[in-house]
C-alpha cells in the first residue's frame, strides 16, 4: 500500500466511510484512531462505505498515544490549516502517512506545536471558509501523493 490516511478522532460517520471507500480505490491503508464520535458499526458509516468496507485494511488505536508509538519510525505528514507549506509539497513516498484530525477543530495543538516542519495546508482562495470537508480534503491529498509517486 503505497499511502496511510490517519483519522485522529473522526467525529462524522459519513466522511469516515467515504474516506474508507477512497482508501479502498487508491490502494490506500486506514488508520482510524480513538475515541470516535460514532459507533464503528453505525449504519451512516457502512451506508457511506457502501459494500466496500469488508474489503477495506482498517488499522484501529486506542488513543493518539498508541498510534504514535506504534508507527514512530514512519514518515509523517500533518493536514492542517495552520499549516505553512502547501499540500504539493509534502515529500511523497511509499507508506507515507498522512494525518488528518477531527472535524470540529483539526488537529489537536500538542500534535502542531510537536510537528511543526511537518504541517501542511491545502490553499483556499476566499476568505469566507475556514476549512473543507475531512472527507473531500483527504481526497485532495491522496489524489496528489499518487499523482506525484505516478502510481
Amino acid at each position: 500500500m503505497p499511502l496511510n490516511i490517519v483519522l485522529i478522532e473522526p467525529e462524522i460517520p459519513n466522511n469516515t466511510g467515504n474516506i474508507g471507500r477512497l482508501a479502498l480505490a487508491s490502494g490506500s491503508k486506514l488508520h482510524l484512531v480513538k475515541p470516535f464520535g460514532f459507533e464503528i458499526d453505525d449504519k451512516r458509516l457502512k451506508r457511506a462505505g457502501l459494500d466496500y468496507w469488508q474489503h477495506l485494511e482498517v488499522i484501529y488505536y486506542e488513543n493518539t498515544e498508541e498510534f504514535f508509538s506504534v508507527n514512530a519510525s514512519k514518515k509523517m505528514g500533518f493536514l492542517s490549516s495552520h499549516g505553512t507549506k502547501n499540500h504539493w509539497d509534502i515529500p511523497f513516498e511509499d507508506d507515507f502517512f498522512l494525518i488528518f484530525g477531527k472535524e470540529s477543530v483539526g488537529l489537536s495543538k500538542a500534535i502542531i506545536e510537536q510537528y511543526p516542519n511537518q504541517l501542511y495546508k491545502i490553499p483556499m482562495f476566499s476568505e469566507h471558509i475556514r476549512s473543507l470537508n475531512l472527507a473531500n480534503a483527504v481526497s485532495i491529498t491522496i489524489y496528489e501523493g499518487i499523482r506525484q509517486l505516478k502510481l
